[in-house]
């Protein structure tokens, strides 16, 4: 389904206007406020990433349409404090998506997305108001895998990054190494810190073998969960506590689970 730009505008325009009314008519819609609304926000997203994970274009454009919500309501809230409205928003977005993507609407060559990639670390840092170093803009509250994703991007789109990607592995082996020596030392924050070190290389390797970690976890999450649950589900079924089964007996179903998964 394919509407033109008037009826997209239109539809727009016709949530702002009922946001409008709601933010002035609903007692809860009124007394909101940025910060009671953030929390919101991060669920939004997270159940947004929940439909795109699960593939249903159902859910997609619900989720969709609760975060164009919040967005909305933030810049409602921004316009009655006369600092910025929707439209200033939306003009800040065009603005930069043309500045930053000059090998389309200027002379810049760009032959792969590699190539935009590293244009757009180097724009970042000539914006006004942008980037002032390479990693200054990884938001400091992403989760920890993301955040490692994107540091390593950023560091390799400035050149950073390994000549061979067949050499990461080199590294993996080397921080494995460092980790089995604090292991047998037992030192506690040594431990720690090389698991991290350990858990980056190995993010890094994904990266370079053009794996999104993040979505690879979540890929063994799931098929975590749904071995373990056939493992409770044939102990329920033998009127069993799972936490009567032997090791052995639960290693023989998940054996069961993978080949049904297959």
């Amino acid at each position: 389904m394919n509407h033109s730009i008037k009826e997209k505008a239109e539809s727009l325009a016709r949530v702002i206007a009922t946001l409008d009314i709601l933010r002035e008519k609903c007692p809860w819609d009124k007394k909101q406020t940025n910060e009671s609304l953030r929390p919101n926000t991060i669920e939004e997203v997270y159940e947004l990433c929940d439909a795109l994970l699960s593939d249903n274009n159902e859910n997609i454009k619900k989720e969709l349409g609760d975060v164009l919500l919040h967005v909305l309501f933030y810049s409602k809230i921004a316009s009655e404090k006369n600092i910025f409205d929707i439209a200033d928003v939306a003009e800040a977005l065009n603005d930069k998506l043309i500045f930053r993507h000059p090998h389309v609407f200027g002379s810049t060559v760009a032959e792969n997305s590699h190539q935009v990639e590293q244009n757009w670390e180097q724009i970042k840092l000539k914006e006004k108001g942008g980037n002032k170093t390479v990693l200054s803009g990884v938001p400091k509250t992403l989760p920890s895998l993301i955040k490692a994703c994107r540091i390593q991007e950023k560091a390799a789109n400035i050149g950073f990054d390994w000549k061979h990607k067949n050499d990461v592995w080199d590294k993996v082996k080397e921080e494995i190494a460092e980790l089995e020596t604090e292991i047998t030392s037992n030192n506690t924050d040594n431990i720690e810190g090389e698991f991290g070190d350990l858990i980056f290389s190995i993010i890094n390797a994904a990266r370079l073998y053009g794996v999104n970690p993040e979505n690879a976890l979540e890929r063994t999450n799931q098929k975590f969960i749904s071995r373990f649950n056939y493992i409770e589900s044939k102990a329920t079924a033998s009127n069993r506590k799972l936490s009567e089964l032997t090791l052995q007996e639960m290693d023989a179903l998940w054996n069961e689970a993978k080949q049904q998964n297959k």
